[in-house]
């Protein structure tokens, strides 16, 4: 590949993400966040840029694996300590839609993570090496949530994001970021 091509990758990413984000806003406005139609066209959109990157992800290492779940535990725990000492024990959403929604975010986050802290993750590594890298995708993960949670959410999807960096840096793989982002995006279901 030559530099100029590899140079430019990144920047091709980011447009193949914007334009995924544009068309989940586009089918799921107003109500973006609650659009499972818009989530899962938004999954697809994302598949699709890559495998025009031409990004495929190894196979997932136990070690990895292992490592997303501590992740995840920590990403769940503040949330977790909020949820049981406010006293609501009244679930949001009635069990039975669990199954569907649990496949949803299973879609979304895993595909958010094998393009930003897989593909996007790799072609920036070669560009600004490995913290450009984690900063590129930690600022592209806070901006994607804001159609779904408002700009009053970047500062925490931004540490999110630096969170889940962190575990691509410490494993070199993307399966640790993705049992993370995947594991406190279900543990969500009973948080909410």
């Amino acid at each position: 590949m030559s530099r100029a091509l590899s140079a430019s990758t990144p920047v091709l990413l980011l447009l193949g993400l914007a334009s995924a984000v544009g068309l989940r806003v586009a089918i799921g406005a107003p109500s973006v966040a609650e659009s499972q139609g818009a989530g899962l066209v938004f999954a697809g959109a994302l598949a699709l840029v890559l495998v025009a990157a031409g990004w495929r992800p190894g196979p997932p290492h136990p070690s990895s694996i292992l490592v997303g779940l501590a992740g995840a535990a920590v990403l769940v725990a503040g949330p977790l300590w909020l949820h049981l000492t406010s006293g609501l024990t009244e679930q949001a959403m009635p069990l039975t839609s669990f199954p569907g929604w649990a496949l949803l975010i299973v879609l979304i986050a895993g595909t958010e993570e094998m393009v930003l802290r897989g593909a996007l993750f790799d072609s920036c590594g070669r560009v600004v090496g490995p913290a450009g890298a984690v900063a590129v995708t930690s600022i592209a993960f806070a901006l994607i949530h804001v159609p779904l949670y408002g700009p009053a959410a970047i500062p925490l999807d931004l540490a999110v994001g630096m969170w889940l960096g962190g575990l691509r840096l410490l494993t070199g793989s993307a399966a640790a970021p993705a049992t993370a982002h995947i594991a406190a995006d279900l543990c969500g279901w009973w948080l909410l």
